[in-house]
């Protein structure tokens, strides 16, 4: 079982990424070095990283529970883990398609990349403080 240190740890290495590939990709010239996308290729690993553990260890028994309002929740967070999948997937087929390599992004339009990139950070930091202002919580709250 994973303990809560290591998942804000978890958190704490994501959001620092990507607030780090955030000021790098805005620089066109630093997209295409191989130091920007090894750092890239660690954000996407470990963001599935994360998520494969959530899944994994906190739903079983929120969807258990008799309560329907914290099976609800549970079942909502597993809706946002397929969307994120699918989101990065998405993303990874547009950008990366190479991705077996893991040294190179494929940018045509730098403004469109932007924005794909700032949106798929968006949703991950936005799971990321759901996560620990709510799922973290309840699952506390319930005694595990």
């Amino acid at each position: 079982m994973i303990t809560y240190e290591e998942l804000n740890e978890q958190n704490h290495r994501i959001t620092e990424l990507s607030n780090v590939l955030h000021y790098l990709l805005a620089d066109r010239s630093m997209c295409d070095t191989g130091s920007c996308c090894d750092l890239f290729y660690r954000y996407v690993d470990l963001v599935k990283e994360h998520i494969e553990v959530v899944d994994k260890e906190m739903y079983k028994d929120l969807l258990s529970s008799p309560d329907d309002k914290v099976s609800n929740i549970a079942k909502n967070f597993m809706s946002g883990s397929m969307e994120i999948k699918k989101i990065l997937r998405e993303f990874m087929h547009q950008w990366c398609p190479t991705a077996k390599k893991k040294d190179a992004l494929h940018i045509k339009d730098h403004a469109e990349f932007l924005n794909d990139i700032d949106q798929l950070f968006e949703i991950v930091l936005q799971r990321i403080q759901d996560e620990t202002e709510h799922l973290y919580p309840l699952v506390r709250s319930l005694g595990h």
